[in-house]
Order: C-alpha cells, then structure tokens, then sequence
C-alpha cells in the first residue's frame, strides 16, 4: 500500500507542476462559456443576423429553456469529454516517452501494476475534475443568463444523466493508455481519440452507434426513447469489456516494457 502511495504522489506531483493541468481547465471552461454566448445569440434574433456563422450556430441550439441547456450539457460532455479525457490519459500515460524518463521510471523498486494503477487513478481524477468545472459553470452560466423552465426536479435528472455519461466516456480511456505505451508517444494515442470520434459520428448514422463502444456515451445522453438511440443491455457490457480490455493490455505492457 505504501509504495502505490508512493507512485500515487509522483503522479500527482508531476500533474500539479505541468502546464497542461492548467490548459486543460481553461478550456473545459470556456466550452460552456461558449454554450452560453449561443444561447444569448439564439436569444436575440437581431444580433444572430449580424454574426454570420456563430449567429447560424446559435439557430441550432433549440429551444432556450433549461431541458434545452442541459441536453446540451449532457450531449458536450459526452463529445468534448471523449477528445479531453482522451488527451489527459495519453498524456499521462505518454509523458515518459515525450520527457525520456520511461527507463527511470522502469527502474524503480516499485511493481508496474502500482504504476499503472497510480496513473489511471491521477488521469480518472483529473477527467472528473474537468467534467465537474464543465457542469458548474455551464449552470452558472445558465443561471446568469435567467433561463427559463428551471425546475428542482429537471436539475436532478440532468444531474444524474451528465455524470452517468462522463462515467461512460471515462471508461474509454483505457485504450488510449495502452496505445500510448505501445507508440511511445502521446501523436497515436490522439490520432485514435479523432479517428473513434469520427466512428461515433458514422455509427449513429447507420444504427450500429448502440455496439460500438465510442457511441455509447453519446447515445446515452439524449433521449434515450428516440428511434434508433436506444442502448440495449449488450451495449454496457461492450463498454465494460473495452474498458477491461484497455486496462489489462496496458498492465501487460508495463509488464513487459523492459522487452520492447
């Protein structure tokens, strides 16, 4: 227990002096940000006009009331989270390469199953803090913009639908770590976080979004009674053997990274 504390403060050591924990916060906060400024546009038909393609954009939107707020909170945690968890983890997983210090790292007396495991718990961490600055100002910035339709029920349903889709998206991640010790980069690694959102996007189109592991979350945070959205119980037990696989494929590496 000792030496996975151990690792555990290393990992954590090494996030708190980075730069990138800091660029990653100020982009998580400038999404909902973001999502607001839409909103205050598709609320003003007569600016809309004047803002060429961020007045289109805000024509998207919907209706501007709550339930239309948070589906999209919920839909922004499930995309953005996919592309942000994503880099968070190869870059935690990655770093030793990019810095040259994976033989030193190696050649602590501490087992590499606490390496991975301190790794994955700093990375979780870290997603889960940018999921929750992502939900908090998104709805500080609804609240200051006196959206209507608030409701105290309305808000505990969106509540559990958007961290039950951040946990779906974070599940994803463990591929990503695997992939990032075998590149020995974090370039592969971010490729593949494109290349599966692109997959997304297409599997819903033609009605395999529900079997393919990186559509789920997406899936999961719309109306799940919609036709052609519905998650069947096949589709978690997917997401919990990619999240299984990823995981065990990269212990297997740390394993054995004296040998590649």
């Amino acid at each position: 227990m000792k030496k996975i504390w151990n690792a555990l403060s290393v990992e954590f050591l090494k996030t708190r002096k980075s730069k990138i924990l800091l660029i990653t916060i100020i982009v998580f906060t400038f999404v909902p940000l973001m999502m607001g400024l839409m909103v205050f546009v598709a609320r003003n038909p007569e600016i809309a006009g004047k803002m060429g393609m961020v007045g289109t954009k805000a024509k998207m939107f919907g209706e501007n009331d709550w339930p239309g707020f948070f589906a999209m909170l919920s839909q922004t945690i499930a995309s953005i989270g996919l592309v942000g968890f994503g880099f968070v983890t190869s870059w935690v997983f990655g770093r030793e390469h990019t810095d040259r210090t994976m033989k030193d790292i190696l050649a602590l007396p501490v087992a590499r199953s606490s390496i991975v495991l301190a790794k994955f718990v700093v990375a979780f961490l870290w997603c889960i803090l940018l999921a929750l600055i992502l939900f908090v100002v998104g709805i500080s910035i609804g609240q200051l913009m006196h959206i209507p339709g608030w409701s105290a029920g309305l808000f505990s349903q969106f509540s559990s639908n958007y961290f039950s889709t951040a946990l779906l998206t974070l599940l994803l991640c463990t591929p990503v770590a695997w992939l990032a010790g075998y590149s020995r980069s974090i370039i592969a690694p971010l490729g593949l976080v494109i290349l599966t959102m692109i997959m997304a996007q297409f599997a819903g189109l033609i009605g395999l979004g529900p079997y393919l592991p990186w559509a789920i979350p997406g899936l999961f945070s719309v109306a799940r009674d919609t036709p052609g959205f519905q998650l069947h119980f096949a589709s978690y037990v997917i997401l919990a053997f990619t999240f299984i696989l990823g995981y065990w494929a990269t212990l297997r590496w740390w394993r054995k990274a004296d040998h590649h």
